[in-house]
C-alpha cells in the first residue's frame, strides 16, 4: 500500500452545512459530508441534484451562500488560491484545446499547474500512458473519440499529483475500454492517497468504484454510507418478472406463501414488447421456483424471467420517490 494511503484518513475534503443560492432557488441546502485521503466517495443522484453545484463550490468556481467548504484543509471562500493548489478538477464538458495535440495540452496544463519544464515534461510522459494515448500523442485532440477525449480530460488533471481529484460525471458518452482506464486511474489516485469526490448518476458505477456513496436530491443529503449497507436497508424484497405466452388471470399467486404480484405502475415495462408480463414480490430464492411453476399452470409457456435483487436505484425510490435518472 502507498504510504499515504496508510496513514491516517484525514479528511481532505469537508463540506459542513453546505447551501448555494440561485435567484429564489437553493440548488443546495445544507448538505454535509467528508472524504478522507484513500477514499471515493460517490456523489450519486439524478441531473439537477445538487452535484455539479457541489463540485463547482469545491473547485472554487463558485462561492457558497453558507456553510463551509474545504479543500486540504483550506476554506475554498477564504483561500481559494490554497485549495487550487491542492486539487485536480474534472468537469462534465472536455476542456481541451481540440485544435492541439494531446501531449500539447498536457504541455499548456502542465505549465499552467506550475509544473517546471523538466518535471512537465515527466508529467505529460506518465499522462499519455495512463490515458493510453502514447501511440496518439501527436494527433490532434479534434480526431479524437469520445472516450480518448475523456481520458486526456482525466490525465490534465493529474498532472501535478493532486491531493484532491473532483469528477463530474467523468465517463458520459465513453466506450468500455475507455470506462475500465478511468476507473483504474480513479482507484490508482485513491491507492496513492488522494481524496477522491466522483459524481454519477449511473448507479452501476458508485457500488463498484466507491467505498462510500452520498445520495442527494433537490439540494439535499438524503443518506451516505457505504453502497452495501445502504442496499441492506432496502426494504424492497427481491423481484421476479415473468414473461408468459398468455397473461396470468387475477388471483394466479393465491395460495403461494412468501410471494405477491406488484402493481404495473411499480415496475418497469421494458419486457413488455417480449409477452405479457406479472412482477412478482419474493420473500427468498425459494420462492421462484413456485412462483414461476404457478405462472406456467396458469398462463401456458414461461418464456423468460428476471431476477432483481435491491440495489441502489430501490434505495432512492425509497427515499425521494423518484429514479436517479429522472
Amino acid at each position: 500500500m502507498h504510504p499515504l494511503a496508510s496513514a491516517a484518513r484525514a479528511p481532505l475534503i469537508a463540506v459542513e452545512d453546505l447551501r448555494v443560492r440561485y435567484g429564489e432557488r437553493w440548488a443546495l441546502a445544507g448538505v454535509s459530508f467528508a472524504v478522507a485521503a484513500g477514499e471515493v466517495v460517490g456523489l450519486l443522484g439524478p441531473n439537477g441534484a445538487g452535484k455539479t453545484t457541489t463540485l463547482s463550490v469545491l473547485a472554487t468556481l463558485r462561492a457558497p451562500s453558507a456553510g463551509r467548504a474545504l479543500v486540504a484543509g483550506h476554506a475554498v471562500d477564504r483561500e481559494p488560491a490554497a485549495a487550487r493548489r491542492a486539487l485536480g478538477l474534472v468537469p462534465q464538458n472536455v476542456a481541451l484545446y481540440p485544435t492541439l495535440t494531446a501531449r500539447e495540452n498536457l504541455r499548456f496544463f502542465a505549465r499552467l499547474l506550475g509544473l517546471g519544464r523538466a518535471a512537465a515534461t515527466a508529467a505529460v510522459a506518465q499522462a499519455l500512458e495512463l490515458a493510453g494515448l502514447v501511440e496518439r500523442a501527436d494527433d490532434v485532440v479534434a480526431t479524437f473519440s469520445g472516450g480518448m477525449q475523456r481520458r486526456l480530460n482525466l490525465a490534465c488533471a493529474l498532472l501535478h499529483a493532486p491531493r484532491v481529484l473532483l469528477l463530474d460525471e467523468p465517463t458520459v458518452g465513453v466506450d468500455p475500454q475507455s470506462r475500465e482506464r478511468i476507473f483504474a486511474a480513479v482507484r490508482a489516485q485513491a491507492g496513492g492517497g488522494a481524496a477522491v469526490l466522483y459524481s454519477t448518476h449511473y448507479m452501476e458505477e458508485a457500488e463498484r468504484l466507491c467505498d462510500r456513496v452520498v445520495l442527494i436530491d433537490h439540494g439535499h443529503a438524503v443518506a451516505a454510507g457505504t453502497p452495501a449497507a445502504l442496499v441492506r436497508q432496502a426494504t424492497n424484497r427481491l423481484r421476479l418478472a415473468v414473461v408468459t405466452r398468455r397473461a396470468v388471470p387475477p388471483g394466479w399467486l393465491d395460495g403461494v406463501a412468501g410471494a405477491h404480484a406488484l402493481r404495473a405502475e411499480d415496475t418497469d415495462d421494458a419486457l413488455a414488447s417480449r409477452g405479457d408480463v406479472a412482477h412478482v414480490a419474493i420473500d427468498d430464492l425459494t420462492v421462484a421456483t413456485r412462483v414461476l411453476e404457478r405462472a406456467a399452470a396458469s398462463a401456458g409457456e414461461v418464456m423468460e424471467f428476471h431476477l432483481h435483487q435491491p440495489d441502489l436505484q430501490d434505495v432512492f425510490i425509497e427515499l425521494t420517490g423518484r429514479a436517479l435518472r429522472d
